[in-house]
């Protein structure tokens, strides 16, 4: 239990013994959970100053219970232990610079990169907390934006399918009649099909399935204008993937702010002006497209924390996190 992401709780089920018991009698009598020098405020915030490199990166992310924490990963750990810099409940800056200032200044002073997204108050709590660093915004966040703006439409069409349905049904009632939907040649409704496209709009067409395919193909012709924000998406992503300079992404850039702006789409000319504000951050890299992966160490989070709070709290934890261990 000390090295497995495993409870308690499973492990007494698994030898067929009281899982509880022996939950309780780990917490109190083996594990060294009593003398853990950060018990009393990891529920608020945890740093760990040995876990400190060159290169961070700083996202926030929820937990099983749903409350928000800011989390410092140190990149050169890779998601595995020795990942977690520090964690912080809540995303507001001061709460974020308060603990950051528990990190000695001049282990601080050593961090020469930090990863974030484009939010206001990660780019300030980063300022204060790492002077010295230059700030990269993290790809996945613009391409998130671009995912988003799809969906957005896809969304606006399937709340108009549903209003037309509905309207057609009760013509029909006081027509007397029975109202039967179109059936595409998938078996879809129109409605199904702008619900069941939401996973196709995510992935690049060279990943489609073949069901994903023939529903594009349904889709596309419908709706011309969820096609257009859709290669908009898809063509943006390609530049972060195959770009390798700094100046053949800054062309290719420029070539999509014209096609946002002719596609004349609202929500990609707020995307546009998003990466327009934050482009110069995105290219500190040394490498074009190199980003921290966060959101892998995020999902490992809850593993951290069963694994140095309690026995007890595990539980809740394991039953819907994957693997790991990176404290």
């Amino acid at each position: 239990m000390d090295s497995k992401p495993i409870s308690c709780f499973h492990l007494g089920e698994y030898f067929q013994v009281d899982g509880k018991q022996l939950q309780q009698q780990y917490k109190d009598h083996i594990s060294t959970y009593k003398d853990w020098d950060q018990k009393d405020h990891a529920a608020d915030w945890m740093v760990f100053p040995q876990n400190m490199g060159n290169r961070l990166s700083i996202d926030e992310t929820a937990l099983s219970n749903g409350d928000l924490y800011t989390i410092v990963t140190n990149k050169a750990a890779k998601g595995r232990k020795g990942t977690i810099v520090a964690m912080v409940k809540g995303t507001q800056t001061e709460q974020i610079v308060d603990v950051q200032d528990k990190i000695p200044e001049g282990l601080r002073r050593k961090v020469e990169e930090v990863t974030l997204d484009m939010a206001a108050n990660m780019i300030s709590a980063v300022k204060r907390c790492f002077a010295y660093a230059h700030l990269v915004t993290d790809r996945f966040h613009v391409q998130k934006l671009a995912h988003d703006a799809v969906q957005e439409i896809r969304i606006k069409y399937r709340w108009e399918a549903l209003d037309q349905e509905n309207e057609l049904t009760a013509k029909a009632k006081e027509e007397k009649k029975l109202y039967t939907p179109e059936i595409l040649s998938n078996g879809d409704t129109l409605k199904q099909l702008l619900a069941r496209s939401r996973y196709l709009l995510f992935k690049h067409h060279s990943k489609w399935t073949p069901s994903q395919k023939q529903r594009a193909e349904l889709l596309f012709p419908r709706y011309p204008e969820l096609r257009k924000a859709y290669d908009l998406a898809v063509s943006m992503g390609d530049i972060f993937r195959k770009c390798k300079s700094k100046e053949h992404a800054f062309k290719k850039l420029a070539l999509w702010y014209n096609e946002v702006d002719d596609s004349g789409i609202d929500a990609f000319r707020t995307v546009s002006r998003s990466i327009q504000t934050h482009y110069l951050s995105m290219h500190v890299s040394a490498t074009w497209g190199s980003v921290a992966n966060i959101e892998s160490a995020a999902r490992q989070v809850a593993i951290m924390l069963a694994s140095t709070l309690s026995p007890y709290e595990r539980n809740a934890l394991y039953s819907d996190r994957s693997t790991g261990s990176l404290a």
